[in-house]
């Protein structure tokens, strides 16, 4: 188990901004920062995050917490496997208390001393090594990509149990799996390629086989460490190059990545055979660099192009798309020297936009009305979901595609209703809110607070106050403390402002008591003269130096 005191001083050095901004792309929005909400579609960004208050807040769906309920919400992982992420992800060693249920950390260095083994096996090897150097690898990219060769299972596990590693803790880092024969490897007879984080951390593999046997490419399985939809192959070599130039290549194959580096092409990457995501976002907006698509101009490159370009048109980054025919990928390309060539295509990529318009025209036969319509239909959606600008400046060129009117393509963003928890400042009552916000900020104001309030006094917004004092973590509240509108009080300031909201509801009160015509006069008289003098005592100042 992990010990509390441990847990709390991680939470004390936690900065939420560093931790979310490694799984969602950060904007600097005045105090605060916003983005798109990773856990439900939209366009405006409306997922705030407060370093002040250390806390996010998506005003869209709702949704919010701490830097350990995100991670846990996003990675679908309990409490303690959390907080284990979040220290590994900041290099802070937990403490643990005795317990003999409770499972030990990961060996991680067992990924290290495995990818020492494949790169040794390599090189007895001879007839993996001359594929290699038919594909054009040499030895020198060979060591610097640290290319290696993963032997039989047999071998495999020999050597782990020879060097006493854990095999528990292999299975866990995907290097091992178990079936219904017992302990097999997990890489067997396939040339291996270690996959890093940005951070340079080992986490896991990828693998090729010559020898037809199984599929052409596999990867580690999904761990604690390792998740293809975030990593990109080859980036903590290429991050230098990346920040310099201010532009990323992306490709499809680690080869690719390889030959393209040996060019000076040194700022290319691989997704790990899987298409770009949401989830690669964060790591391709590091340094702000235009991004390439370096696709197969197949149709099943076709389609991830323009998958991958919406994506990233919506989420406002720059860049194009550049296609490779059939046979003649980037490795092939750098491998007969054809680097001039490489050279031009880098430097003409599709844009974006017009890439995915082209793609949406060529899957409709527009000679038909009734095809043209629908492809019309499909341009205004993808039209309608991006930013204006874009909107107007790619109009006309739809209208040429189509050889339709302009005044038909629409260019009118669509907006889709969303579930509101932010603050209307028109309709509420400020004082009741400031009032709140100093209690859910500063809970030594409650005693003070609950001295002179009750739930009752607050008209519009009871049921806020009774989750702030029951210390509820609710969307209001979390909106609410990040509502810049609605002023932070010192001690000081609350006493004024409180004074404010009192007198404010005792003169309501008072109004009603004048009008009740149900009460006893002689009741209805001493209530009146108390709440005038209440209201006097406020007035004064003298009813908080009571």
């Amino acid at each position: 188990m992990i010990a509390k005191e441990s847990i709390e001083n991680l939470k004390n050095n936690l900065d939420i901004v560093d931790i979310l901004s490694q799984f969602v792309q950060l904007k600097k929005s005045g105090a605060n920062f916003k983005a798109c909400c990773p856990f439900h579609g939209e366009n405006t960004p409306s997922f705030v995050v407060s370093p002040a208050k250390q806390i996010y807040h998506c005003f869209g769906c709702g949704v919010g917490g701490d830097a350990i309920k995100f991670v846990m919400d996003y990675e679908k992982l309990s409490y303690p496997e959390a907080i284990e992420k979040i220290a590994s992800m900041t290099n802070f060693s937990l403490h643990y208390t005795a317990d003999t249920n409770q499972k030990p950390s990961i060996d991680t260095t067992i990924l290290e001393s495995i990818n020492s083994y494949y790169k040794k096996s390599l090189i007895d090897e001879q007839n993996v090594k001359e594929y290699l150097q038919s594909r054009g690898i040499s030895e020198y990219l060979i060591e610097k990509f640290e290319i290696g060769y993963a032997p039989s299972s047999k071998d495999t596990i020999n050597y782990i149990n020879q060097n006493f590693l854990n095999i528990a803790d292999a299975k866990e880092l995907g290097v091992l799996s178990s079936g219904e024969n017992g302990l097999y490897a997990r890489f067997i007879e396939r040339i291996t390629f270690p996959i890093y984080t940005h951070n340079e951390k080992l986490v896991g593999f990828g693998g090729r086989t010559i020898t037809g046997h199984g599929a052409k490419y596999v990867n580690s399985p999904q761990t604690k460490l390792f998740n293809k939809s975030r990593l990109l192959y080859g980036y903590h070599l290429a991050k230098k190059s990346i920040m310099q130039k201010k532009e990323i290549i992306v490709t499809e194959g680690y080869l690719d990545v390889i030959m393209l580096h040996s060019a000076g092409f040194d700022n290319a990457v691989a997704t790990l055979g899987t298409a770009l995501t949401n989830e690669h976002l964060p790591l391709l907006k590091r340094g702000e660099p235009k991004v390439i698509l370096a696709y197969d101009s197949d149709k099943a490159g076709l389609v991830a192009a323009s998958k991958a370009a919406q994506m990233l048109l919506i989420n406002n980054f720059e860049g194009g798309v550049v296609l490779f025919d059939e046979g003649c990928d980037p490795a092939d390309m750098v491998k007969d020297s054809k680097i001039p060539q490489l050279n031009d295509i880098f430097n003409s990529p599709i844009p974006f936009a017009k890439f995915i318009i082209n793609f949406i025209v060529r899957e409709y036969d527009l000679s038909v009305p009734e095809m043209k319509q629908k492809a019309l239909v499909e341009l205004n959606q993808f039209l309608n979901s991006i930013n204006p600008l874009l909107q107007e400046e790619y109009k006309s060129y739809i209208a040429s595609k189509l050889n339709i009117n302009p005044s038909l393509v629409k260019t009118t963003l669509s907006k889709q209703p969303q579930r509101k928890y932010n603050v209307d400042l028109s309709t509420c009552d400020i004082a009741e809110l400031s009032v709140i916000k100093a209690i859910a900020e500063y809970p030594e104001f409650v005693t003070m607070i609950l001295d002179v309030c009750d739930s009752n006094m607050f008209s519009t917004h009871k049921q806020e106050f009774e989750m702030v004092l029951n210390n509820q973590d609710e969307p209001q509240i979390r909106a609410l403390l990040l509502n810049e509108s609605i002023k932070s009080y010192s001690k000081e300031e609350l006493k004024q402002q409180l004074q404010f909201f009192l007198i404010k509801f005792h003169e309501k009160n008072l109004t009603l008591l004048m009008n009740d015509s149900n009460l006893d006069y002689k009741e209805k008289s001493t209530q009146i003269r108390k709440t005038r003098e209440l209201i006097s005592s406020l007035k004064s100042g003298s009813f908080f130096k009571r």
